[in-house]
């Protein structure tokens, strides 16, 4: 037997023996994303690429999820795991079944390459409800969560997950192939950086994914600055690395920090860069016969990768996942929790006391806009194939009682000025006034897709490569949207986005507005639910809603002066944090010590209380001020958070806990150090800053805390 497959070595010792029995050429061909069998050593074909953001994605029947910025409005890391954790069983199955078939091809594998922790910084990116959201300890705390849920607890792997885009990366979509994001020292550690590292540390995620861009000047999939000095030497990151998809090619196409694609693979290679999604290491044999890799080199990135396969178990004959059946795709039990998930996502934005809906007393309803029975809207980016979808006017037809009269128009193209060619742009309108003048209330539904706001390459939005040149509604929303409030019947306008939009004539005007996000396969049911008040919404968003684009600095800008809650100079239009429910909760007695000793952690104790005729999940938040230091951030920040479920009068007390670190700061030479000692510590439903406060009509507890 050869000692590779002796289970009782560690994998880095199975590792290392299997790859010295491979020839060169043999270790080099397994550094590629698509690597070939090697036969004689009983290595099967391998393909990397596989993707699980909210769902294992592009390969057939699968649980599709809220998108990534909807789990992240739940607020919740216990409960993401546990959704990475179904994801990771239906991956499971999945591969089971393929290696059944001796099917290896794309997106066959357990590598998955999500989550996506990078900051949200600016809302014009398109890909940017793939992420957790603008604020780095949020994004900490759920992308360790996701990960050890696809990775699971067991002696093998469940799942490889891979953080990406390492590390600065954030649009624009236009340009990621040839920009170079600046960023000072202090903005990388304080921002861009502490989900990163969070997930290495914490989290163990056994792979890291470079972006596209350049940062400070080396691209990311090369940069000995990001992949040897932070990630390995400074974390101790174990895992493997690999590019984005024909990342390395930009370095002589795009970046020109290379003239062939040999010195670009070497480049890759040499800085850390083992696995390449592309083909540019085709090449490595020519780098090492022109003596710009050593054969060291290409033997330690395969070590690492079949590291992450035996890891996998792939190796060893029948493992603990490997009787998890094929059933379990997109089974009645997931797809209750993908349910329960979009219920616990959407976020009630306003609410003049037309929510929840009496359908007792309705005799009609118009369902409007281009998202009412839009599938796509439901599915976001990165998805897979769901046995079932619920889009808003199906979840409202199942809903309203049976002698309800239901009415239907798309209103307006999602973003296209006309609907048709022949057609005038506004030739809807008049139908949809003549049903909203029969109709009790108005359910508008507006926002985007992902053919509006995704990925270049994979957006409709040409113009913008799938960013977005606007806050505004698209197309002729905002015209219908007007239609529709000059008709004086209520309106509930529901928004399916996965990013910010300027709706200030809609907080104005609607009588109430429901965020959706992109809500997942069954989201229109999630929606109905909500609006009729079968389940109280108890989101919070993760990012910041602006009044104007013009509050934004341009967007190449990586600084974050003036971006995010924590460094936002104007009065946003909904706050990061914010969210509604059909109950009002009460904050009370809350403890904690006024002073602590550096190092430990201070443990805060409050008492919350539901005093309205729901039952609600509410999310206590943490923030803290830095009172003195001057490299505190402007605002404040999120410390800890936790989301409380209760009945009907119910009250119950809540212990959370702040760590250590967040009472350091992070100087201008990017250095973790001491902060001042002296701290403003806020405990509420909401942010402590002035518009949370006029919107939720509720002042967060504060108290001050020393540190000696």
């Amino acid at each position: 037997m050869l000692k590779y497959l002796d289970t009782n070595l560690s994998a880095d010792e199975r590792a290392q023996d299997l790859v010295s029995h491979m020839t060169l050429e043999e270790k080099a061909s397994q550094l590629r994303y698509d690597a070939p069998a090697i036969e004689r050593l009983g290595v099967p074909k391998y393909t990397w690429w596989n993707e699980a953001l909210h769902g294992v994605a592009r390969e057939g029947t699968a649980t599709v999820f809220p998108q990534a910025i909807a789990l992240a409005a739940i607020f919740d890391e216990g409960y993401l795991k546990k959704i990475a954790g179904i994801i990771a069983t239906e991956g499971r199955a999945k591969y089971n079944a393929n290696v059944r078939s001796e099917d290896r091809d794309i997106y066959k594998g357990l590598t998955f390459w999500s989550p996506n922790v990078n900051i949200f910084r600016d809302p014009r990116w398109g890909r940017g409800h793939e992420t957790y959201g603008e604020d780095p300890y949020l994004t900490s705390r759920l992308g360790v969560a996701f990960i050890k849920g696809l990775q699971g607890e067991g002696k093998y792997l469940k799942g490889a997950a891979c953080a990406k885009h390492f590390a600065v990366h954030s649009g624009p979509e236009a340009i990621r192939h040839e920009f170079n994001a600046e960023v000072s020292q202090k903005d990388l550690w304080e921002t861009y950086l502490p989900a990163f590292e969070a997930c290495v540390k914490e989290g163990k995620v056994e792979a890291v994914m470079g972006a596209y861009n350049r940062t400070n000047g080396e691209p990311c999939c090369g940069s000995k600055t990001l992949l040897k000095d932070i990630l390995r030497d400074r974390w101790g990151f174990d895992g493997h690395v690999t590019s984005d998809c024909w990342a390395i090619a930009d370095f002589h196409m795009h970046h020109h920090v290379t003239a062939t694609p040999t010195e670009s693979a070497a480049m890759a290679l040499k800085n850390g860069c083992n696995l390449n999604c592309g083909n540019i290491y085709l090449y490595l044999l020519a780098a090492y016969k022109e003596g710009l890799v050593t054969e060291e080199d290409i033997t330690n990135s395969a070590v690492q990768l079949m590291k992450t396969r035996i890891k996998l178990g792939m190796f060893d004959g029948h493992i603990e996942y490997d009787d998890i059946p094929y059933e379990v795709n997109d089974c009645k039990e997931h797809r209750a929790v993908s349910l329960e998930a979009a219920h616990k996502s959407m976020v009630l934005l306003k609410n003049s006391g037309l929510l929840p809906l009496d359908r007792e007393k309705m005799k009609s309803v118009a369902v409007i806009g281009p998202n009412a029975d839009n599938q796509l809207m439901l599915k976001g980016n990165y998805f897979g194939t769901a046995s079932e979808y619920v889009t808003i006017l199906e979840g409202i037809r199942e809903a309203v009682a049976d002698d309800v009269r239901l009415y239907y128009s798309e209103g307006c193209h999602m973003f296209k000025e006309k609907i048709g060619d022949w057609s005038d742009p506004d030739d809807r309108l008049s139908e949809v006034r003549a049903i909203a003048e029969n109709s009790d209330v108005i359910v508008l539904c507006l926002g985007m897709d992902s053919e509006i706001e995704g990925e270049q390459g994979d957006a409709s939005n040409a113009a913008a490569a799938g960013d977005k040149n606007s806050l505004d509604l698209p197309g002729r929303q905002q015209k219908l949207l007007e239609t529709v409030v000059a008709t004086d019947k209520p309106v509930v306008l529901v928004l399916g986005v996965g990013s910010a939009l300027a709706i200030n004539y809609a907080q104005e005007h609607c009588a109430a507005i429901l965020n959706a996000w992109y809500p997942g396969s069954l989201g229109g049911r999630a929606v109905a639910d909500i609006l009729f008040g079968k389940v109280s919404p108890g989101g919070k968003l993760p990012v910041t809603f602006y009044k104007s684009i013009e509050e934004l600095p341009d967007f190449t800008d990586y600084s974050m002066k003036s971006r995010t809650y924590r460094y936002l100079e104007s009065e946003p239009l909904y706050p990061f944090g914010y969210g509604l429910t059909y109950s009002a909760t009460v904050l009370s007695d809350l403890k904690a010590a006024v002073d602590g000793k550096k190092g430990q952690p201070l443990k805060i104790s409050v008492t919350i209380a539901n005093t309205g005729s729901y039952e609600v999940e509410e999310v206590i938040q943490c923030y803290i001020k830095d009172i003195e230091s001057p490299f505190a951030v402007r605002n404040h920040s999120l410390c800890a958070f936790k989301r409380v479920a209760l009945l009907k009068g119910e009250s119950r007390e809540v212990t959370l806990e702040i760590q250590p670190a967040v009472f350091e700061v992070v100087n201008q030479q990017g250095e973790r150090v001491a902060g001042s000692g002296r701290y403003c510590i806020y405990v509420g439903t909401s942010q402590p800053d002035a518009r949370s406060v006029e919107l939720t009509g509720q002042k967060p507890l504060e108290f001050m805390y020393n540190l000696v």
